[in-house]
Parts: structure tokens; C-alpha cells; sequence
């Protein structure tokens, strides 16, 4: 079983313009309204191949129930935590040309839903496979992903990482199984631009 985790999922609203003008009223020639959140697109793909997969993660008020409505349409099993307050956020993408996004910061997760989702990790047994992606709302622990390997640490549970900056650096010490930054995600983890192949081979290698 492959099990995902999104800390921070969400409802995209993608507007299509043929322009946009700030400080006007703008029309839109049409829109979406998708379930979004690294893990939840991982649990996405995942179903579509076939392949077992449980989403894990937190929602909260009506926008929070559309998104749960959602993964249950397309048959992908979740168990979400439902949150005491707040709403899942909402982030608004522009496509007008060039693509601008808004993102909203999310609801607060307190530590008893922290505490409930650590719980469901020890579900997981040997041969499992445990995906940790996007980032945590501002209100999470910096060390949420080092807790959550710690708790199947013994188990034979492949972990697999897709963050950013501290998030990705503080799990390297206890060597996932896979991680998988982009360019800019490696640049913003050293603090500065990388120039060449080399320099990228050299640094992943570090990290290895």
C-alpha cells in the first residue's frame, strides 16, 4: 500500500482570460474547480494506474467536505482528518498569457490532529510506502516530516520526500528512500544558484 500524506491540501480555481488588467473588472472565458495538494495528486495518478494508495491529511469546513466529495467521486481512498476550525484553502490561478497564482497559508492544525495523524501511520507495515509532500500550514511543527519517519522507522516502510528548503533538508539524516527536488527547490536548499550539471551531480551527491 502506498500511503500519502498532504498537509496543506487544497481547491484550485483556475480562471481563464484573454487578458488581464489589474485594477479593472476582468471576464473570465471559463473556469475550473480541481482537488489539488502534492500527496492528493500522488493518490490521484496512483488510482488512475491502478495501484492501492490512501490519501492521509486534513480538511476543514464546506470547502473541506467538497474536497473529501471529490476524492470520493474518483474512487480515491482517503482518510482525512476533519479539523475543529477554519476551511481547506482555496488557491485562485490566473491564466491570462503568463499563469499568476494566489495561495492561501491554510487552516491551523491543532495538536491533537497532529497527534491523530501520527496514530495512523502505525497502520503501515513492511513493504508500504509512505509519500510526504508540500509543505505544512504555518501552524505545524518544522519537524512534522522527521516525526512522521521516525514513527515507521523499524518497520521496513519505504519513505519517499518532495519539499523544500528546511523541510527537505532536515529528513536527509535519516535517508529516505527517495527525494525528488526540481532545480529551483535545490538552489533555494543551498542558498544559491547552480550553474552546471556538474554542480548539480556534485550537490546530489551530497545529499546522497
Amino acid at each position: 500500500m502506498i500511503y500519502t500524506v498532504t498537509f496543506n491540501p487544497a481547491l484550485d480555481y483556475t480562471v481563464y482570460l484573454a487578458d488581464f488588467t489589474p485594477g479593472k473588472t476582468n471576464r473570465t472565458q471559463r473556469e475550473e474547480l480541481l482537488f489539488g495538494g502534492k500527496g492528493i495528486n500522488v493518490s490521484a495518478v496512483l488510482t488512475a494506474l491502478g495501484e492501492p494508495t490512501v490519501a492521509l491529511g486534513f480538511v476543514a469546513g464546506f470547502t473541506g467536505e467538497a474536497l473529501a466529495n471529490a476524492l470520493t467521486a474518483h474512487k480515491i481512498a482517503h482518510e482525512l482528518i476533519t479539523l475543529p476550525a477554519g476551511q481547506t484553502r482555496i488557491n485562485v490561478k490566473i491564466k491570462a498569457g503568463t499563469e499568476s497564482e494566489i495561495n492561501a497559508a491554510g487552516p491551523e492544525v491543532p495538536a491533537e490532529c497532529v497527534t491523530q495523524l501520527l496514530q495512523k501511520l502505525d497502520a503501515l507495515k513492511s513493504g508500504d510506502t509512505l509519500v510526504l509532500a508540500g509543505s505544512v500550514p504555518p501552524s505545524m511543527p518544522k519537524d512534522i516530516y522527521e516525526k512522521m519517519i521516525c514513527r515507521v522507522k523499524g518497520r521496513s516502510v519505504r519513505v519517499v520526500v518532495d519539499a523544500e528548503r528546511e523541510l527537505l533538508l532536515r529528513v536527509l539524516p535519516h535517508r529516505p528512500f527517495l527525494i525528488k527536488p526540481n532545480l529551483r527547490e535545490l538552489c533555494d536548499a543551498v542558498g544559491r544558484e547552480l550553474a552546471s550539471h556538474g554542480e548539480i551531480f556534485a550537490l546530489l551527491r551530497e545529499m546522497v
